[in-house]
C-alpha cells in the first residue's frame, strides 16, 4: 500500500512538472509569435525562451504548425460564445456583439491577430486552422441568431444568412483588430442598431 501511494505521489507530481513545462512553452511560443512573427517563428526559439530543450517541445508537438495549431484551439476553445436567446432581436445582437468585443479585446489576440490573418494569406494550412478553430465557431452562432430572428418573424425569411453573418461580425472585427481602436457601450448600441436595420435590407 505505501509503494502504491508513493507511485501515485511521484505521478501527481510529474503530471504537474509537465503541466508547467507545457505553460512556460505556451507563453514563450505566444511571446515569441507577437515578436518574430509566425513565419520567423521556430522551434528552437520557443524551447529556449521556455528555458527547456528542443525534445521537450518535439515529445509535444511534431511541428511548428503543430504547435501553434494546438495553442490556438485551446485560447480559443474556452472563449467560444454561445447564443444569447433574450427573445429579442437587439438584444441578442447587443449580447453576441459585447462578447465579440470582449474577446477582441484581448491583448494576446491584439499581438498575434493580424500577424497570423497576414500570414494565412499564403500558407493554406494556417488559414483553415483559423477558419476552423476560430472563424467558424463565430460564424455559426451569429448564424444562429439571425435563423432564429427569421423563426420568430423579426427579420425576413429572405435574408440572406451568409451577408447578414458578415454584417453582424465584420464591422467590429475591423475596428478593433485592425484599426485597433475600442468600441464603447454608445459604441455598441449603435452598431447594434445599425446592424439591426442593415440586416432588414439584406435580403436576396
Amino acid at each position: 500500500m505505501a509503494a502504491e501511494q508513493k507511485e501515485t505521489r511521484t505521478a501527481t507530481g510529474g503530471a504537474v512538472l509537465r503541466q508547467r513545462v507545457t505553460d512556460a512553452i505556451t507563453e514563450a511560443a505566444f511571446t515569441e509569435l507577437a515578436e518574430a512573427g509566425y513565419a520567423r517563428l521556430s522551434m528552437e526559439a520557443v524551447a529556449r525562451r521556455a528555458g527547456v530543450g528542443k525534445a521537450a517541445l518535439y515529445r509535444r508537438w511534431p511541428s511548428k504548425q503543430a504547435m501553434i495549431t494546438e495553442l490556438i484551439r485551446g485560447k480559443v476553445t474556452d472563449t467560444l460564445p454561445h447564443t444569447p436567446a433574450t427573445g429579442a432581436l437587439h438584444t441578442d445582437l447587443r449580447e453576441l456583439l459585447a462578447t465579440f468585443r470582449g474577446q477582441l479585446a484581448n491583448p494576446l489576440l491584439a499581438r498575434i491577430g493580424t500577424e497570423l490573418l497576414a500570414e494565412s494569406s499564403h500558407d493554406g494550412a494556417l488559414a483553415e486552422m483559423l477558419y476552423t478553430e476560430v472563424t467558424a465557431p463565430r460564424r455559426l452562432a451569429a448564424r444562429a441568431i439571425l435563423q432564429g430572428a427569421i423563426d420568430h418573424g423579426e427579420l425576413p425569411p429572405t435574408l440572406d444568412l451568409e451577408l447578414g453573418t458578415d454584417l453582424l461580425i465584420a464591422p467590429l472585427v475591423f475596428r478593433m483588430l485592425l484599426m485597433q481602436d475600442r468600441s464603447d457601450d454608445d459604441y455598441l448600441e449603435t452598431l447594434t442598431t445599425a446592424t439591426e436595420a442593415a440586416l432588414k435590407a439584406a435580403v436576396r
